[in-house]
């Protein structure tokens, strides 16, 4: 009987709770990490039984895989789903307007806009698909985002004019063309337009909103996902991959350094972690490490510098085409390339150049730094006698007759203590 009225009681609050909105934020590319922040967050509001989840969205785009993630989880969700661009002066394009279309409620905020859906992809190498294959893959897009349009009542027409055309529109243009469904100011605006209406799911059915007066609950990124996120700066990456090929270089040319191979290593697996985030070119990636090849031939080959020219040009090429996205967002800029390539070759060529210096400089220590040392005879050498090299006395053979306080030059270490020399 206790445990019966504990039940009552819990369901009692359940129905007198306030309703719940949870906001979430995408202020980044649509990629693996925003997707997951997105899909958990809508799971969570499943699991709990909030009344809508309000997605907050600025995005120039992103991965197509991460966006369809997405859009079937919106699409299949229990809670509806708000997006709301946001704030003034932000965009939701490409992928972010394929996210967008398909929510239950697509607000934009003034000063905002979306669209420029044009799909643009590129192959393996790095190139530019050929004609046939991008009108598969616009056509391919163009049905996609017709489809959403049409299921959730918005204008198909224009929804597909920003796939084929890569049209963009402002807020204004976007209402009166039926495309979204409310131009709000603030977050509290929806709330308030949309408490007590009746949506219209993806699957037909029919939901009333209860959205109440409460406060929005901010869902932020866990701790996990905000690192994620800051190491899948296409330009962080770059720079640790960078960071991590010159550490590793300098621990195999000076072993026994440790903080370089230490930091190397940790900075490359970082680098790779990030790779598998971001969409990477791997003939970009043979391009650099072409480049560090180069770099290493200069310094042993007489090349007047072609080598070196050709290694820069490699790195810069395979920098450009490493992180393969049509999204400038997900790729390192190009006045971010080029300095952090040419500071790099330069490093190299530096470090390389003192190895070969080293490797060519006379020993100092052992048998073969004693030869060439200058010293002075302590007795006459007839041809052996005594003599005064390095710091210390010597037996020593002459090459011909020496007197006492003469100088010689070491020409051979014989073992022991003995040397042979000769007059200078």
């Amino acid at each position: 009987m206790r445990s019966l009225n504990i039940l009552a009681c819990l369901l009692l609050l359940a129905v007198l709770a306030p309703a719940q909105v949870l906001k979430i934020t995408v202020d980044a590319p649509i990629h693996p990490i925003t997707s997951e922040y997105i899909v958990q967050t809508i799971e969570r509001a499943d699991r709990e039984g909030a009344s809508l989840v309000l997605l907050v969205l600025n995005t120039p785009g992103g991965l197509d895989t991460s966006m369809r993630e997405i859009i079937e989880k919106i699409v299949n969700a229990r809670t509806p789903v708000a997006a709301y661009v946001a704030p003034s002066g932000a965009r939701s394009a490409s992928a972010g307007f394929f996210i967008a279309i398909a929510c239950d409620i697509f607000a934009m905020a003034p000063g905002t806009n979306t669209g420029a859906a044009h799909p643009v992809g590129v192959s393996l190498t790095g190139q530019a698909m050929d004609k046939t294959m991008e009108e598969k893959v616009t056509h391919d897009a163009a049905a996609y985002i017709k489809t959403l349009a049409e299921k959730r009542g918005r204008n198909a027409r224009m929804a597909e004019d920003a796939v084929r055309k890569s049209l963009s529109y402002t807020e204004e243009e976007a209402l009166k063309g039926g495309l979204i469904d409310l131009v709000a100011g603030t977050e509290r605006d929806i709330i308030d337009r949309f408490d007590g209406q009746v949506v219209k799911r993806f699957d037909g059915r029919e939901q009333t909103l209860q959205l109440g007066s409460e406060p929005l609950r901010e869902i932020p990124m866990t701790s996990r996902q905000k690192f994620l996120l800051t190491i899948s700066n296409p330009n962080l990456a770059y720079i640790l991959l960078m960071i991590g090929l010159l550490g590793l270089y300098f621990e195999f040319s000076n072993p026994g350094a440790i903080l370089p191979g230490v930091l190397g290593g940790l900075s490359l697996l970082l680098a790779v972690f990030s790779f598998q985030i971001l969409p990477i070119n791997y003939v970009g990636l043979m391009l650099i490490l072409l480049a560090i090849i180069l770099f290493i031939l200069e310094v042993k080959v007489t090349s007047y510098g072609m080598l070196s020219v050709g290694g820069i040009i490699a790195m810069i090429i395979g920098s450009l085409m490493l992180i393969d996205s049509p999204v400038p967002e997900l790729r390192p800029s190009l006045g971010f390339v080029i300095p952090v390539v040419l500071g790099f070759s330069l490093i190299v060529i530096f470090l390389l150049t003192l190895v070969v210096r080293a490797h060519a400089r006379r020993s100092s220590t052992g048998r073969e730094g004693m030869i060439g040392e200058r010293g002075t005879a302590r007795t006459d050498l007839a041809p052996s006698g005594k003599v005064f090299v390095h710091g210390e006395i010597w037996d020593a053979e002459a090459e011909g007759p020496v007197r006492a306080g003469e100088s010689i030059e070491v020409i051979e270490v014989l073992g022991g203590l003995k040397i042979r020399v000769r007059k200078t």
